[in-house]
């Protein structure tokens, strides 16, 4: 039964507070500050000794209740327990992600979960990209973002479902601000020896580190943080095949990555190592430094055009794009250009092959066909191959004649061993030509149940009625 009390250091006192003790539903003592006036605070008793009966009546859900007051309970909280799950991820991330979390938030004037709803949140995102001029993948990162957070309050059990289910993403096929064309084999080449034959520093690295940086980077698709990351350690270059290794906490999707090594970079990369420390990187700073500009001033020393009508040539477009590229045209499929480059969706690998008209041409080269004639003039098909050679193919007059008319016993076809056995078979099929039958019946056996058939040879007048029938099962 529920009581009430004042402290022992309020009894004195007039206006001071009376406090609620009760049972819960689950027999344990507990304690609810009630209110100055005697008889609000006995309402309020009563008021929880009825709650108590209810939930232990099933009447009221205690998980139902709990959503409620969660609903109700501040953003604040909930945000920084959100971050404080964010822990596993980079910093980087984290602060991205909250920002954009917090900008919504405030943008839309949410002070509980029960605020947030997906009409007020994709109305403040239009403005904001209307006012910052930011693309349609920014837009959907923020929404990513908002969601995420949703879904975490969903695990939580915070709130009971997730109040952004529908929100819609934009299409950024449809807006790209960062548009990336991949180099041919010849230009990264020209690049390298760009760098090489160059006598200036960029970023802080020498012609000679561009170039290694450039050729590691197109050889094997690495991204600039996870060359950055290497060191002599990160490679087995004794293996079959030969591979390296980038840590989970600088690859992009938090997982070590194994990449076999082309030969030919295998043995630089030797010579590259020699007398380096097995923890010495290759190229300390390079993910803080400005990489497009090197490849930028590389490319117009050369006269290459670092932005095109197809897009720019930036280092990642000069390195991985490029080299997922060079995988397709050199004869790999999607699949196996998706696992080198680590792309957990192969849409995502198609986005970083760039096939032109060139690559279309010399594809359409490679198709064979036929060409049918019209079956009445007897004119004879051609099978044109690639290298532009032709073959021709058999008339239709011909394909039209009955090619087993004469059981084919006319022609020529001698057994391609030469055993003796063989020999004596086909000498015998010689001397025995096949016969000439006319005339076919069938019965079924009664004893053995097996269908019978009968066939007479021809021009044979036999003296009784069952004459001339040859009998076979």
């Amino acid at each position: 039964m529920a009581s009430i009390f004042k402290k022992g250091r309020d009894k004195s006192k007039r206006r001071s507070v009376w406090y609620v003790s009760y049972d819960d539903e689950n027999g344990k003592r507990r304690m609810r500050k009630g209110f100055t006036d005697r008889g609000l605070t006995e309402q309020l008793a009563a008021k929880l000794e009825n709650e108590v009966m209810l939930r232990k009546r099933g009447l009221i859900d205690p998980d139902a209740e709990r959503l409620t007051a969660q609903k109700r309970a501040p953003l604040a909280g909930h945000l920084d327990a959100f971050e404080r799950s964010l822990g596993k991820n980079t910093g980087k991330h984290v602060k991205l992600t909250m920002s954009r979390v917090r900008k919504i938030v405030n943008g839309c004037g949410f002070e509980t979960p029960a605020d947030i709803n997906a009409e007020a949140v994709e109305e403040f995102l239009e403005e904001a990209q209307a006012e910052e001029e930011f693309g349609h993948r920014t837009y959907n990162h923020y929404v990513q973002a908002i969601d995420s957070f949703c879904n975490w309050m969903v695990g939580a059990k915070k709130i009971p479902s997730n109040p952004l289910v529908g929100l819609e993403r934009l299409n950024a096929e449809m807006d790209i601000r960062h548009r990336r064309r991949a180099l041919s084999a010849e230009e990264v080449a020209k690049l390298v020896e760009s760098a090489r034959s160059s006598d200036v520093e960029i970023q802080c690295f020498d012609g000679e580190q561009r170039a290694r940086i450039y050729i590691l980077s197109y050889m094997t698709g690495l991204r600039r943080k996870e060359i950055a990351s290497l060191m002599p350690r990160s490679f087995s270059l004794d293996g079959q095949p030969a591979i390296l290794r980038v840590e989970a906490a600088c690859s992009k999707h938090r997982k070590m990555d194994v990449l076999p090594l082309h030969a030919e970079l295998v043995t630089m990369l030797r010579e590259w190592l020699a007398g380096m420390e097995p923890d010495q990187l290759l190229f300390p700073k390079l993910g803080k430094r400005r990489t497009w500009l090197m490849v930028k001033k590389d490319l117009e020393r050369i006269g290459i055009a670092y932005e095109t009508a197809e897009g720019i040539a930036d280092f990642h477009a000069a390195g991985r794009h490029s080299h997922i590229t060079g995988l397709v045209r050199n004869g790999a499929s999607l699949p196996e250009a998706q696992k080198l480059a680590r792309h957990a969706d192969i849409k995502m690998t198609m986005r970083y092959t760039h096939i032109g008209m060139d690559d279309q041409a010399k594809a359409i080269q490679l198709l064979g066909w036929q060409r049918i004639g019209s079956g009445n003039d007897g004119s004879e098909g051609q099978t044109v191959s690639p290298d532009g050679t032709t073959t021709v193919a058999e008339s239709d007059a011909t394909k039209s004649e009955n090619p087993c008319g004469n059981r084919g016993y006319d022609a020529d076809r001698r057994s391609l061993s030469s055993d003796a056995k063989s020999d004596e078979n086909w000498r015998r099929r010689e001397s025995n030509p096949p016969l000439e039958l006319e005339g076919l019946a069938s019965y079924t056996d009664r004893r053995t149940g097996r269908v019978v058939i009968r066939v007479r040879r021809a021009g044979v007048e036999p003296a009784k009625p069952e004459g001339g029938w040859v009998t076979a099962t």
